[in-house]
């Protein structure tokens, strides 16, 4: 498929407008101005073409439980029911893992996804295998399990069912406020330790929101999830990550709304672009911003060690140097204003019931 660009008006509701090569491909593809270009975006301009439409496809997996070992995650049991995720967040580290697909990390992350069918049961035989040693199952950390075709496929409320019935931890996170719906599951879980929940909220500025994660919920709507988990005795925290440099300079605003919301927990990171992620985010930079464009990559760089990204495990999720300094030091001064714990919500792995599931697979 030709790498063509797209007007930035045709794609409303989508984080970038290019199909975006993946490192994987044999051949690469430029566009080409044959004459018809101008009568092309013209068209385009008049709402004359429909958007890029979300296609879902099945996937029966072989495992549903990722495992990792890095030591700057938190945890080492993840759990995601979808590949591809719809919120179109332009600065998504995930997006490069479509190029395993023959996909592409840019159009393609947002509108052709994998759905896992068969996850719920996959989740089942693993739970019940007396291999597996409970621990925190994070969920949603690569894609968003709340994504909007949550609400016709519910393999994310199928997974919990499981989860539940095993009284297994876990933890959620989410830009998505279907995780309402899941109340009646996460709540009884919460009280006995089972279960958090953390929302991440970039900014509380709606039209900068709506261009760096153009499907996800509205900040005002993420602050009123907060609220409902929280009066409903679920734990929840907050995430402000991405940090971009001169993009979303909210970060104590941010927390001092989550904190009123009932968020008690808290977390960031500094923006990472790994692979594919660098040229789409720096076209996100020239189409939104090509103002301040230039100075911005010059402050990721400075985080970076000179490079758009650096992947070791010591500096990757906080970067180093001043403008890094910087960051922490806001976030860990806020946090201690406010009262935030920045330690993940401890849960509780003394009650796994592995039994449950094997007696259930004996009646089939």
């Amino acid at each position: 498929m030709p790498n063509v660009h797209i007007p930035i008006q045709a794609i409303k509701g989508r984080g970038v407008s290019h199909r975006q090569a993946h490192r994987l491909e044999a051949v690469a593809r430029d566009a080409f101005d044959d004459g018809w270009g101008a009568l092309d975006e013209a068209a385009l301009a008049r709402g004359e073409a429909p958007p890029p439409v979300t296609e879902v496809r099945w996937e029966d997996c072989k495992s549903a439980i990722s495992h990792n070992d890095s030591p700057d995650v938190g945890f080492n049991l993840g759990l995601n029911p979808y590949r591809g995720c719809e919120h179109g967040c332009i600065y998504c580290y995930a997006r490069p893992t479509h190029s395993y697909l023959n996909l592409s990390p840019g159009l393609d992350f947002e509108t052709r996804l994998i759905a896992k069918r068969n996850i719920a049961a996959v989740l089942r035989r693993e739970l019940a295998s007396p291999r597996h040693v409970p621990g925190l199952l994070a969920i949603g950390t690569v894609t968003d399990a709340y994504q909007p075709v949550e609400r016709e496929w519910r393999l994310t409320r199928a997974c919990l069912e499981v989860l539940a019935e095993a009284k297994h931890p876990l933890a959620i996170v989410t830009k998505g406020s279907g995780v309402e719906r899941d109340i009646d599951i996460l709540a009884p879980m919460a009280a006995q330790g089972l279960a958090a929940v953390y929302m991440t909220i970039t900014t509380l500025d709606g039209p900068l929101a709506r261009r760096l994660e153009p499907r996800a919920a509205a900040p005002h709507r993420r602050l009123r999830t907060l609220r409902t988990l929280a009066d409903a005795g679920i734990p929840v925290g907050v995430s402000v990550a991405p940090q971009i440099p001169f993009i979303n300079d909210d970060m104590e605003q941010v927390l001092e709304a989550a904190w009123e919301a009932g968020a008690r927990r808290a977390f960031y990171t500094v923006l990472r672009l790994p692979w594919e992620v660098g040229p789409m985010f720096r076209q996100w930079l020239e189409q939104h911003y090509p103002d301040r464009a230039a100075r911005v990559m010059a402050r990721v760089q400075e985080m970076r060690g000179g490079k758009d990204y650096d992947a070791d495990f010591s500096q990757r999720m906080r970067g180093q140097g001043v403008w890094a300094d910087l960051i922490r030091q806001r976030f860990h001064k806020t946090c201690a204003r406010l009262g935030y714990h920045t330690e993940r919500e401890p849960l509780n792995t003394s009650l796994f019931n592995p039994q449950a599931l094997r007696a259930q697979q004996e009646l089939f």
